[in-house]
């Protein structure tokens, strides 16, 4: 029986997709397919697993999920660990009389080479594509791509002033088919079937994977308990678990469509009303936006060592201070706590993320592609155009207006943990420090080591660098790749 095929790729869900209505309504009994494709379990150009064990699980139990949604909706999910552009051809060579294939169309140098390779393998099945990552199409741009604002503000304020027209409604679900082809869809594999181990991940993990568990998260944040009416003050938190909306790694995988996000926002404001923490949400939103357009206008020059502009900085690959770094033993205590928190639960508040990059870059100087690979490595809500414009921003060769600028890591860790109560959640040997002092680890004495019952570089590591010598020859190293 001829069949139409929906090929998953970060797009975990089935409500406002395309490409799922588009196949329903082909009139063709209708099969979903998601491959765990090995090249995306491999390693990075500095060693690390391109996908931590982390986001493995998430993945996985959102593509569970995915398969119960479409089977109740009468279409099966093959899910198969295997490229794309091998699987299909066999699917096809084992009996599926496949004549067309639909996908959502994603950025990324690595994501178009496995696109052009399933067209190829395709002979004559045609394969459709959409866009569904983005909450704006690129059609629906109030300016042509190649008018892009350099910088984040002139774009947001023009999308904000045309938002009624560009941000088009969400798409129906598709009605459940009559005819369910009978094929076999195939186990989800552990997590050692992907080179991974599940020994170190926590019991309980911090995000469940899945659409549902999204719309819960949404519903609780938005509506139940309103803390977006309290964004703008929570916001910068690092230790409370509803400091942040937390909706990120849903809107990484796809599991929530940007829109879907978006016009819930809408129906909150609906209830309450527009107010600063809503719109400081919605710049949230358009900040993600911004750099989903800022890859598809400058294409692979964001993973480019000199960014954007093609800057002709220094950088070290001293791979202690990077170890130092990805472990959190910089001697650094907002440093520190994030890299830890991150390597124990695959998650980081955006305020660790800029420190910890700005860190990196800056102070030790090194390459920030290593930073954006371990956060690729990493984070549950990985999004390569996020990861690595963010990246570009905090090393100065993307679209920062202050590139001199350096995030005092010290400092932000007093305004924003004064009572040193995120550091010593993630640095248990710093709990007898006094919350006034936790962040001023170069200035203990002696004496005040023995009263909190520690010693540096023993207990604590001594910082790995001189904070303001780091930061002068960062700046001279600035200074000279400008010419």
């Amino acid at each position: 029986m001829k069949c139409a095929l929906v090929w998953f790729r970060r797009d975990l869900r089935v409500h406002d997709h395309q490409p799922l209505l588009s196949a329903s309504a082909s009139g063709l009994p209708v099969v979903g397919l998601y491959c765990l494709d090995p090249r995306e379990y491999g390693v990075t150009g500095f060693g690390y697993p391109k996908t931590g064990a982390h986001r493995a699980r998430f993945i996985l139990e959102s593509v569970a999920e995915l398969r119960d949604n479409l089977n109740k909706l009468g279409i099966p999910l093959l899910v198969r660990l295997g490229k794309p552009e091998e699987v299909m051809p066999e699917l096809i060579q084992s009996g599926l009389d496949l004549v067309e294939v639909h996908a959502h169309d994603e950025l990324g140098t690595e994501e178009s080479y496995v696109l052009q390779q399933v067209k190829d393998s395709l002979g004559e099945v045609e394969l459709y594509t959409y866009f569904g990552h983005s909450l704006v199409h690129p059609e629906d741009l109030p300016f042509p791509l190649e008018e892009l604002p350099k910088l984040y503000t002139p774009f947001k304020q023009r999308i904000l002033k045309s938002q009624e027209r560009c941000i088009r409604s969400m798409l129906p679900l598709p009605e459940r088919q009559s005819v369910s082809l009978a094929v076999e869809e195939g186990d989800l594999p552990e997590l050692a079937a992907l080179g991974l181990a599940d020994d170190e991940l926590p019991p309980q993990p911090v995000f469940t994977g899945g659409s549902s568990a999204g719309r819960k998260r949404l519903t609780y944040y938005f509506h139940e308990q309103d803390h977006i009416s309290r964004y703008s003050e929570t916001r910068n938190g690092m230790l409370e678990p509803d400091a942040s909306s937390k909706l990120s790694p849903y809107l990484a995988l796809g599991c929530l469509s940007p829109r879907f996000v978006y016009w819930s926002l809408k129906e909150a404001e609906a209830a309450r009303s527009v107010n600063e923490s809503t719109q400081g949400f919605l710049d949230e939103l358009l900040w993600r936006e911004y750099f989903i357009y800022v890859h598809r206008k400058h294409g692979s020059r964001i993973f480019a060592a000199g960014g954007l502009d093609g800057k002709r900085l220094e950088w070290s690959s001293d791979p202690a201070l990077l170890q130092a770094w990805t472990e959190g033993n910089t001697g650094y205590p907002l440093v520190d706590a994030n890299m830890r928190e991150l390597r124990q639960t695959g998650w980081m508040s955006n305020r660790g993320r800029q420190n910890t990059a700005s860190f990196l870059a800056k102070n030790l100087g090194i390459h920030w592609r290593a930073g954006a690979q371990w956060f690729e490595s990493q984070l549950l809500d990985y999004d390569v155009s996020v990861n690595y414009g963010n990246w570009c921003y905090n090393a100065a060769v993307g679209n920062d207006t202050r590139p001199y600028r350096i995030f005092n890591v010290s400092k932000q860790g007093r305004d924003y943990d004064p009572a040193g109560d995120y550091a010593k959640h993630w640095l248990p040997e710093l709990a007898a420090v006094p919350g006034e002092q936790v962040y001023d680890v170069p200035e203990w004495t002696w004496f005040e080591q023995q009263e909190f019952g520690l010693e540096l570089g023993k207990d604590y590591p001594f910082p790995i660098v001189e904070w303001m010598p780091s930061v002068e020859a960062f700046r001279s190293r600035l200074k000279q790749a400008k010419g």
